[in-house]
């Protein structure tokens, strides 16, 4: 049966990790994951009843994982580490007409230490070694230095994630990373899929600036960083 945009939109990470990424998770039954490397965020075919018992034989004790969607208690083997509102928004204005970006450079396996770096220090979200193979990944150099970046990493059906945006901060206040998602939305549309996002609620700066370039509100949930013991 094909979802329709919203279906695939309230359960986003279980139909990246079943459909165009399952070649990047691991898993069984109803639970999976990224497969370690890539950003450690996990999934279930019904998040309001997670299969934990199955998840479990995929982590490592103590490995801290991103959960979204999900609002329920933990088995006493599992724990929260911390658990943030977050907004899932996705693009309703026009494709942007040029792009505005044109010099930026793809991102490969050669930028992928300077990427986790950046990701490391500024934490725009979960983000492994491998990351930047989700999608396509485009950065700006300074003096051979990483100063803004921003990618694509969840795919479905014809959504794809703008995700990893941030900025060096010896570098911010110049606009660079919303060039970079400008570039993205320009790209990700000319193909005719369906940008969107997520961003955490107390990042008000950031959701602002994401209404004003032409996102809008889909849905307020639950992200946490859980663990098993």
């Amino acid at each position: 049966m094909q979802q329709t945009m919203n279906q695939l939109l309230d359960n986003i990470t279980w139909f990246t990790l079943t459909g165009a990424h399952a070649r990047y998770a691991s898993g069984a039954n109803n639970a999976r994951r990224y497969t370690t490397g890539f950003s450690p965020i996990i999934g279930f075919a019904d998040p309001a009843d997670p299969d934990f018992d199955t998840l479990a034989a995929y982590c490592q004790p103590d490995e801290q994982l991103y959960c979204p969607e999900w609002r329920g208690e933990l088995p006493a083997d599992w724990r929260i580490h911390v658990e943030k509102v977050m907004f899932r928004m996705v693009w309703d204005a026009a494709t942007p007409a040029v792009d505005e970006f044109a010099d930026a450079i793809r991102l490969g396996p050669q930028h992928a230490a300077a990427a986790l770096e950046l990701a490391q220090l500024t934490n725009p979200g979960p983000f492994g070694p491998r990351t930047i193979e989700l999608g396509e990944y485009f950065g700006w150099f300074e003096d051979g230095r990483l100063a803004a970046m921003a990618g694509e990493r969840m795919h479905a059906g014809t959504l794809r994630e703008v995700s990893g945006i941030c900025t060096h901060p010896d570098f911010r206040g110049r606009g660079l990373a919303r060039r970079l998602t400008s570039k993205l939305i320009h790209r990700v549309m000319k193909r005719g899929e369906t940008p969107f996002l997520h961003v955490m609620g107390d990042n008000t700066d950031a959701r602002r600036l994401y209404q004003q370039m032409g996102f809008r509100d889909y849905c307020e949930t639950t992200a946490r960083i859980i663990s098993r013991c």
